[in-house]
């Protein structure tokens, strides 16, 4: 699973310093632009329940692998784009592809870890993305330098290669077990469920702002920050990232141990003032060095804040929950269809500052978030968190 997330990151780390710029060649505004981010998220989110029934019926090895390749046919369909529409067809599609790697990976991953060990476990898979992270940013400027259709055509590879790892080494010979067991000889949370829990419902909640600001604000306005008004480079763009990817990555193990150890709760509200703080930065930025500082508190914050929510929905999920991380996920991607969007509208409207302080805004909420979040980890989940008489359900 980490090698598999591993060439999914290094693919789509090329891709994020050229997207924006790709999507600029075309001459469109940076609403525009932020669309071009946010369709993909737009797709994933309204298939998101479709891929977390797949997950239920069909098990994770299969849906994993077919979205990977699925992902991988419509990128190369982008790297071949003619013109904005074609660019914003293509691009969108892709999303159905990935909500079926997403959703199936995250329930493999929940399913198959103990509790004492989820935060570590997450921390194992995010390590994949970030080392693909830390690789993929840096050679994706360069490789925008030569041309900008480059970066997806490696990614189409990338994602061909995760496929064929998922369809060809999570075999049941490695895993111990039938990956593609039938739900009912593994027990199923229901959505309905989940949403009664305080638990579920804030994560949901962090899960649309984290996408939001870790992913939808470094995604869209961020390279164009760089080149327009700190008037660098894409290659500096990409270094940037891949210094908070770094960061990131050395934080990540010790993250999951402090969200396995210390809760859920702590680590979020840790991982959240670094990332306030390099919001909050990037608002006051006015030359690249002060640009990689603020990326290096991201990537500390990031470490924490991106581990923990995907514990808690790991905490209180028993046997199969396709639906379960589907909505989670769905969160998510609504994060990145607004984001994205408001970010650049923001932008076109006022300034980059503006942008960066009112998403600043948007993280203070996800502090207060975290501060009433009951306790997953620390907690008997019978006890403490389920009602009475949703007990005997669970």
């Amino acid at each position: 699973m980490s090698s598999i997330s591993f060439f999914v990151a290094v693919g789509f780390g090329l891709i994020i310093p050229a997207l924006p710029i790709f999507a600029s060649s075309f001459g469109v505004s940076k609403t525009a632009i932020g669309l071009i981010i946010s369709s993909f998220a737009i797709v994933r989110f309204s298939s998101g329940l479709v891929a977390g029934k797949f997950v239920d019926k069909f098990g994770e090895r299969s849906v994993l692998g077919f979205g990977l390749f699925m992902v991988s046919f419509f990128t190369l369909l982008t790297a071949l784009a003619q013109n904005y529409e074609q660019l914003l067809i293509f691009r969108s599609l892709g999303g159905l592809g990935s909500s079926m790697f997403s959703v199936s990976a995250g329930s493999l991953l929940m399913r198959s870890v103990g509790d004492d060990f989820r935060g570590r476990a997450q921390s194992l898979f995010n390590g994949g993305f970030l080392l693909g992270g830390i690789t993929g940013p840096a050679f994706g400027g360069v490789l925008s330098a030569i041309s900008l259709r480059a970066p997806f055509f490696v990614y189409s590879t990338t994602l061909a290669i995760a496929g064929a790892i998922a369809l060809f080494f999570l075999s049941e010979k490695r895993l111990g077990k039938k990956v593609d067991a039938p739900t009912s000889k593994l027990g199923q949370t229901t959505l309905g469920q989940a949403m009664r829990l305080k638990p579920y419902q804030i994560a949901l909640a962090l899960a649309f702002i984290n996408n939001w600001i870790l992913f939808g604000l470094r995604s869209s306005i961020l390279p164009l920050f760089v080149t327009e008004e700190l008037k660098s480079t894409a290659a500096i763009a990409g270094l940037g990232l891949t210094v908070g990817a770094l960061v990131q990555g050395v934080f990540m193990l010790k993250a999951g141990k402090y969200s396995d150890k210390k809760g859920r709760k702590a680590a979020l509200l840790f991982g959240s003032a670094f990332v306030l703080f390099g919001i909050l930065m990037l608002a006051i930025t006015t030359n690249t060095a002060l640009y990689f500082i603020s990326m290096a508190l991201f990537g500390l914050g990031g470490a924490y804040v991106g581990t923990a929510p995907g514990s808690v929905v790991g905490d209180i999920i028993r046997g199969r929950g396709g639906q379960v991380i589907a909505a989670w996920q769905m969160a998510g991607d609504a994060g990145m269809i607004f984001g994205p969007v408001i970010v650049g509208l923001l932008t076109d409207l006022y300034s980059y500052q503006t942008a960066f302080l009112v998403s600043a805004g948007i993280w203070v909420l996800a502090i207060l978030l975290a501060a009433i979040l009951p306790e997953t980890r620390l907690s008997h989940l019978e006890n403490d968190l389920i009602p009475d008489k949703n007990k005997q359900e669970l």
